[in-house]
């Protein structure tokens, strides 16, 4: 038995955000039923707007919101970051992480995915090309940086490890110092949900591949 047709289409469409099954879906497409209209047009409001105001940076594609026509988010642009040393990670939350442990001031590049193996080959040329272009050639994208080192900081999963193996062969030919995270965090663990200290201490004793 399926829903009425308006539900399940909701329920479709959650769940396919990422780690939302079909009950997590049914569950906020009920959530909203009981909601009054002025809280669903709240909500459909700043969905709206987040497409609206919301800009990926040219370089890092992290998300930032500018009133300006300005390429590069906060971190790039700025002036006080280490422009000489590019941090590779996986999505937007670890990157969040990683700058609340105030231990970081050079520059990110997120990946956007790890590698798989159902998707393997089309996964390798999208991140390599996107990052090889940016370590070569940074000032195409709006960054004036000249980077020396490059730090893999992706979490310690199976694809994690499958993935910093393979960024670690493609960024062998150039002349750049490649480093990982070092002790700190657990096999298996996810930088999304270390916590400040662990990644601190994680970055501190980074080593060389």
């Amino acid at each position: 038995m399926r829903y009425p047709p308006r539900i399940q289409k909701l329920i479709d469409l959650f769940s396919k955000f990422p780690g939302v099954g079909p009950k997590t879906a049914s569950r906020f497409v009920f959530y909203l039923l009981r909601k009054q209209d002025s809280q669903i047009n709240e909500f459909l409001e700043v969905v709206a707007d987040l497409k609206k105001f919301t800009s990926l940076c040219k370089f890092c594609r992290n998300p930032f919101e500018s009133n300006t026509k300005q390429p590069l988010c906060s971190i790039c642009s700025n002036p006080l970051r280490d422009k000489a040393i590019l941090c590779l990670v996986e999505k937007e939350t670890d990157l969040m992480q990683l700058e609340k442990t105030n231990k970081y001031s050079g520059i990110y590049f997120i990946l956007g995915s790890l590698l798989t193996p159902l998707k393997k080959k089309e996964t390798e040329t999208i991140i390599i090309s996107n990052l090889l272009k940016r370590v070569n050639n940074p000032l195409s994208f709006g960054l004036q940086a000249d980077f020396k080192e490059v730090i893999i900081a992706i979490s310690d999963t199976t694809e994690g490890q499958a993935t910093a193996l393979y960024l670690e062969r493609a960024l062998s030919s150039l002349k750049l110092k490649i480093s990982r995270l070092g002790r700190g965090l657990p096999l298996g663990a996810e930088i999304e949900y270390a916590d400040e200290e662990t990644l601190s201490s994680a970055l501190e004793s980074r080593k060389e591949v």
